[in-house]
């Protein structure tokens, strides 16, 4: 069934289709509106799970855990302040394998105060070892929350479904809402391991000696490696069903590109229509989309960069002190190349600054006229 949906909504709709047993969380602008939905549906009887109202969002975060402990499909969502908030439960949640699914809406940190989007507040939690997906559109964030429950539920690892605040988070777009079916046979109900259980009491997250803990966390090291290839298998599994398929990266154009334009997002979007309006104007410009942030796509970012001259990474996020984070994660894996691409970062979007096509296409000429990249970031203040 098609219908209009903001991203928050999806979400929702993603949720319920889920047969998520249990909600916890605490609202926050602008993800409060996935919150009130299951809220809401919780009030009629029809999200068929429980919702817990927390007191914040380090306590929503600790009754996902030990929800999800005892063997139950779990889910939250939050922004901004509210993720920073968690981050140590975040630590808790991978160490402990549990497959959380949480929503994550990007929304400008503090100070000074902002509400606009922001990558910089899940990306900073980029070692607390979640998978992190970052979506384009409403669609893609319907459809990447029941595709990470099938990846959390396959590696024991918590997955973030990310979206742009405002952008993304509160548009009206069609979105396709599959029947509860067809997700029941892509999705089958939960079956994780039980590790809360009154008839069998043990210890949970106890004290170890630094040869264990070293190898606690190589296992999940290995673990979110293997994600790889378990993210690729269930992408491919949901396009036989549904139709429609999102892989780690896209790459767009690439093929004999002089320039790659590299974003992630909702600013993908609009790095589409400035892609075709530069091939309009015989500019040999292509795009490569970032999903899978988390375990980072190396090997297929290499594949798909390998020999291309320039590349111009759009950072709407930074790191103080260096860059912005995927230019620095995307530097990083083009490093083994023998031939690479000479990597342009900007940064720009920040707090929620429009970004538009011209902005995209004024930095895509600019990188074909530059003979090599600046030490530091290009900062582009936008609309």
């Amino acid at each position: 069934m098609r219908e209009l949906l903001t991203g928050n909504y999806a979400i929702a709709e993603a949720v319920r289709l889920c047969r998520v047993q249990l909600v916890a969380a605490y609202p926050i602008t602008p993800q409060t509106p996935i919150y009130e939905r299951l809220s809401d549906w919780e009030s009629q009887g029809r999200l068929g799970g429980a919702m817990m109202r927390m007191e914040s969002e380090h306590s929503a975060m600790a009754a996902c855990i030990s929800a999800s402990l005892t063997g139950v499909r779990v889910f939250t969502a939050t922004s901004s302040q509210g993720l920073a908030l968690m981050h140590e439960m975040l630590h808790f949640a991978s160490g402990n394998r549990a497959p959380i699914v949480m929503a994550c809406v990007n929304r400008a940190l503090a100070v000074p105060w902002a509400f606009g989007s922001d990558q910089t507040d899940t990306l900073s939690q980029r070692d607390t070892g979640w998978i992190q997906f970052y979506c384009e559109d409403n669609q893609e964030a319907l459809d990447t929350v029941i595709q990470a429950y099938r990846v959390s539920e396959e590696v024991l690892l918590p997955s973030m479904v990310v979206i742009d605040g405002f952008f993304t988070s509160h548009f009206l777009e069609p979105v396709e809402v599959p029947d509860q079916s067809l997700v029941d046979q892509f999705l089958p109900p939960v079956d994780i391991p039980r590790r809360f259980d009154v008839e069998d009491p043990r210890y949970v997250a106890n004290v170890v000696s630094p040869p264990q803990y070293f190898r606690f966390r190589q296992r999940s090291f290995r673990d979110m490696e293997r994600a790889k290839a378990v993210i690729q298998e269930v992408d491919q599994g949901f396009k036989e069903v549904f139709g429609r398929g999102y892989g780690l990266i896209e790459a767009v154009d690439v093929e004999d590109a002089e320039v790659v334009l590299v974003t992630s997002g909702s600013i993908a979007s609009t790095a589409r229509v400035a892609i075709r309006s530069l091939r309009d104007r015989g500019e040999r410009a292509g795009l490569l989309k970032i999903k899978t942030f988390r375990p980072f796509p190396s090997k297929e970012v290499r594949h798909v960069l390998r020999g291309v001259p320039k590349v111009a990474v759009v950072d709407r996020n930074i790191s103080m002190g260096k860059e912005g984070i995927f230019c620095q994660e995307l530097k990083a894996a083009l490093y083994p190349l023998d031939a690479r691409p000479a990597v342009f970062g900007y940064i720009a979007g920040l707090g929620g600054t429009d970004v538009s096509p011209e902005i995209l296409e004024e930095i895509v000429i600019a990188t074909l006229r530059k003979d090599e990249p600046e030490d530091l970031p290009v900062w582009i203040p936008g609309d």
